[in-house]
Protein backbone atom coordinates (compact mmCIF):
# COMPACT_ATOMS: atom_id res chain seq x y z
CA UNK A 1 0.00 0.00 0.00
CA UNK A 2 1.71 3.18 -0.96
CA UNK A 3 1.01 5.86 1.56
CA UNK A 4 1.05 9.97 0.82
CA UNK A 5 2.25 12.51 3.37
CA UNK A 6 2.18 16.27 3.50
CA UNK A 7 5.40 17.72 3.72
CA UNK A 8 6.28 21.51 4.13
CA UNK A 9 9.31 22.83 2.35
CA UNK A 10 11.55 26.22 2.82
CA UNK A 11 15.21 27.55 1.86
CA UNK A 12 16.97 28.06 5.11
CA UNK A 13 19.20 31.53 5.64
CA UNK A 14 22.37 29.14 4.19
CA UNK A 15 20.53 28.21 1.15
CA UNK A 16 19.72 24.81 2.41
CA UNK A 17 16.26 22.59 1.59
CA UNK A 18 14.62 21.93 4.87
CA UNK A 19 11.94 19.01 4.59
CA UNK A 20 9.03 18.53 7.43
CA UNK A 21 6.38 15.70 7.25
CA UNK A 22 3.68 16.77 9.26
CA UNK A 23 1.44 14.06 9.25
CA UNK A 24 4.73 12.61 11.11
CA UNK A 25 6.34 15.06 14.08
CA UNK A 26 9.62 15.25 14.53
CA UNK A 27 10.52 13.87 11.02
CA UNK A 28 12.74 16.20 9.36
CA UNK A 29 15.37 16.30 7.04
CA UNK A 30 17.08 18.46 4.96
CA UNK A 31 19.53 18.28 1.87
CA UNK A 32 22.03 21.33 -0.23
CA UNK A 33 19.18 20.74 -3.43
CA UNK A 34 16.03 19.78 -3.70
CA UNK A 35 16.16 16.94 -4.79
CA UNK A 36 18.81 15.68 -1.98
CA UNK A 37 16.01 16.85 -0.28
CA UNK A 38 13.42 15.39 -0.92
CA UNK A 39 15.29 11.88 -1.11
CA UNK A 40 16.64 12.64 2.36
CA UNK A 41 12.66 12.78 3.50
CA UNK A 42 12.09 9.69 1.94
CA UNK A 43 14.26 7.97 4.04
CA UNK A 44 14.01 9.76 7.17
CA UNK A 45 10.00 8.76 6.66
CA UNK A 46 10.64 5.10 6.60
CA UNK A 47 12.92 5.64 9.79
CA UNK A 48 10.07 7.68 11.87
CA UNK A 49 7.40 4.52 10.39
CA UNK A 50 9.83 1.83 11.38
CA UNK A 51 10.43 3.20 14.74
CA UNK A 52 7.00 4.37 15.77
CA UNK A 53 6.06 0.81 14.73
CA UNK A 54 8.44 -0.55 17.41
CA UNK A 55 6.25 1.52 20.39
CA UNK A 56 4.02 -0.42 22.14
CA UNK A 57 1.10 0.74 21.47
CA UNK A 58 1.26 3.39 19.73
CA UNK A 59 -0.65 3.78 16.30
CA UNK A 60 0.18 5.69 13.09
CA UNK A 61 -2.29 7.92 11.71
CA UNK A 62 -3.36 7.52 8.32
CA UNK A 63 -2.83 11.02 6.38
CA UNK A 64 -6.44 12.49 5.91
CA UNK A 65 -7.03 14.94 3.24
CA UNK A 66 -9.99 17.22 2.81
CA UNK A 67 -8.82 16.99 -1.04
CA UNK A 68 -5.98 15.77 -2.81
CA UNK A 69 -3.83 17.43 -5.62
CA UNK A 70 -0.99 15.75 -7.00
CA UNK A 71 1.86 17.38 -8.68
CA UNK A 72 4.95 16.97 -10.16
CA UNK A 73 7.74 18.97 -9.32
CA UNK A 74 11.12 19.30 -12.05
CA UNK A 75 13.59 18.64 -9.17
CA UNK A 76 16.57 19.10 -11.42
CA UNK A 77 15.78 22.49 -12.42
CA UNK A 78 17.02 23.66 -8.59
CA UNK A 79 20.48 21.74 -8.42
Amino acid sequence: MAMKFNLVIEIDSDGRYVVECTDLPGCLSEGDTLKEAIENINEAIVGCLKSRLKVAGEQIKIPSFKRRISMSIDATAYG
